[in-house]
């Protein structure tokens, strides 16, 4: 990932300003730490902290048309820029960026080009023949990206809210799939695919064309021509995120650097689900496995630079994002500069485990859409920031615009949970993966039960942040939140301690309303408690709030893997006349 600043229309064009823009790009510079940038023009400036990953030698930004009269500073990356360039032979290219597409895509076909992209983006875009610029955001939001104004009438826009808080009146998070043209002074929706209108499908379900849209979507993550691995937890989709990997890679020479073999990473407290369940995965994949371990302690000193990067107070982004943190320096010491993900799957397919009480598959579909359309407040901050916080780049193929289609066009009656029928959430992507000939993970692997990623790097992790929290805040503090805090309140004193450390870095009021409002709760409290009453006592964003669903609400850590393998071990042909009865 890359860091991107630009203002535009500065009343203000002396050398200080300029100096005053380099100084505030900088600060976005742990997100690009291999060069910076910065073009401008009259009252415009483009800065850019460039995370080489594709041409890491010509591909230096803000990038340039053949006259440099159009200028783009961008954080991101574009999948099919090989097959752009092609539509774009009349055009000269001076780099091998994947990036620089965008510049003379503009020039071909004006402000209606970006629905070609694909990839994940954010940018900026100068046209200084008639001084109008335009920005751009990936259809979820996976890239990060803000706008601000200034006093001066100046717009601003930043890949972090740090870069631009100190110098605008105010500023708000740019939206997901959106443009904004100077044009008409709007933003306008560019990614409108047919389930975004929340209408229900109807496919059917199809497994081998589910499964053909998942493997291009992680090939296509491999373009790079720097070291890279896979974020394993052990759970569903990080590991056929490693399973597809391996496999092409033993087919591909994609990362010279390293070789063919796959390297995964993973990172727990001791004895943790996910490290017991990493291991099992890699060592059945054959990968290079990385293993790293922290304390509850390490990852308490860590929450006031972890909540200065992801930029949020949100409780269950903060729990999951400081192991993501502490993983993501660990691997860039290895000279580690890109990783995929498997972000994405539980909001497609309805994986978290309130999805066991949705009621009928309109209710579930509905959730799943609400779900996606709020990634971008969520888990996409969450592995955005918390990777490049150390110039880390986490690419995501759950969130690859054709998979989606595919995943969200088919009849959401398949994705309803049905144990009684050997239906576990997520069905149809671990029966798109069941390969009787050619496995891509062992059965018991395929059909483990869903762990929270706070929960799984170790069950005391959430425990030793409830404690801590409840050491440094007062009954009193709570008691007075709503004067304090009057906006978005705590009413928990682990969500008071971190509006408390946020507040101290991000003290405007435009910075505290970008963060969604009320207690966030991972399994989306409101709607499990209309599905099912009696969630309401159980509150807690953990996996073990959803007592009566997950295998290890009561069980100690060690039992925990073990229940749910032995849940997941299903009779095939009972599931497939379960789902052929009810579809």
């Amino acid at each position: 990932m890359c860091g991107i600043l630009a203002v535009l229309g500065c009343s203000d064009t002396s050398q200080s300003k300029r100096a005053r823009i380099i100084e505030l790009s900088r600060r976005l510079k742990h997100r690009g730490p291999d060069w910076s940038g910065i073009h401008c023009h009259q009252d415009c400036y483009l800065a850019h902290q460039r995370l080489a990953i594709v041409d890491p030698t010509s591909g230096d930004q803000p990038l340039y048309n053949e006259d440099k009269t159009v200028i783009v500073t961008i954080n991101g990356e574009i999948y099919n820029h090989e097959e752009l360039r092609q539509k774009l032979k009349s055009h000269t290219f001076r780099t091998g960026s994947d990036c620089e597409v965008v510049a003379h895509l503009y020039e071909e076909y004006g402000e209606n080009f970006v629905d070609m992209l694909d990839g994940m983006f954010s940018f900026v875009l100068l046209d200084t023949r008639n001084k109008s610029f335009i920005a751009a955001r990936d259809a979820i939001g996976i890239t990060p990206l803000y706008m601000g104004w200034g006093l001066d009438g100046s717009i601003w826009f930043a890949s972090e809210m740090k870069a631009l808080s100190d110098d605008c009146e105010h500023f708000v998070s740019f939206p997901p799939g959106h443009i904004y043209s100077s044009k008409s002074g709007e933003h306008q929706r560019w990614y409108s695919p047919p389930w975004f209108a929340e209408t229900i499908p109807s496919a059917t379900y199809d497994r081998l064309l589910l499964r053909e849209a998942f493997e291009k979507a992680v090939v296509k993550r491999l373009m790079t021509d720097v070291p890279f691995g896979v974020l394993l937890s052990g759970g569903l989709d990080s590991s056929l995120v490693a399973s597809v990997a391996s496999r092409h890679l033993a087919k591909a020479n994609v990362a010279k650097q390293w070789g063919s073999q796959l390297h995964t990473f993973c990172i727990g407290l001791k004895g943790s689900p996910d490290l017991k369940a990493a291991k099992e995965v890699a060592d059945y994949l054959g990968t290079f496995h990385h293993e790293f371990e922290f304390t509850v302690q390490e990852g308490i000193d860590a929450l006031e630079e972890v909540i200065y990067h992801i930029e949020t107070y949100d409780v269950t982004t903060v729990r999951a994002s400081t192991p993501m943190f502490l993983m993501s320096r660990k691997i860039k010491s290895l000279g580690v500069k890109m990783v995929l993900s498997g972000e994405g799957s539980d909001e497609i397919f309805g994986g978290y485990l309130y999805f066991h009480k949705a009621p009928n598959k309109e209710e579930l579909h509905l959730e799943t859409c609400r779900k996606i359309k709020a990634l971008y407040l969520y888990d996409c901050l969450r592995a955005n920031k918390s990777t490049s916080a150390w110039g880390l780049e986490a690419r995501v193929p759950f969130l690859d615009k054709e998979f989606i289609n595919v995943a969200m066009g088919m009849d959401p009656e398949w994705k309803m949970i049905k144990p009684d029928l050997g239906r576990i959430e997520k069905w149809v992507l671990r029966y798109a993966f069941d390969d009787e000939q050619n496995p891509y993970l062992p059965k018991h692997i395929l059909y483990r039960q869903k762990e929270q990623f706070s929960d799984g790097v170790g069950y005391s992790w959430i425990d030793g942040l409830k404690d801590h929290a409840n050491a440094h805040v007062s009954d009193a503090m709570l008691a007075n939140a709503s004067y304090v805090f009057p906006d978005n309140t705590p009413t928990t004193k682990e969500a008071y301690y971190y509006r408390a450390i946020f507040e101290r870095f991000f003290p405007k009021n435009a910075a505290r309303m970008t963060v969604p409002g009320g207690p966030s709760v991972a399994c989306s409290t409101a709607k499990a408690v209309e599905w099912d009453a009696a969630w309401s006592k159980n509150l807690d964003p953990s996996g073990r709030a959803a007592l009566g669903v997950h295998a290890a609400a009561y069980e100690s850590t060690e039992d925990a893997p073990k229940r749910s393998a032995e849940n997941g071990k299903l009779n095939l042909s009972q599931k497939l006349q379960g789902v052929e009865a009810t579809v």
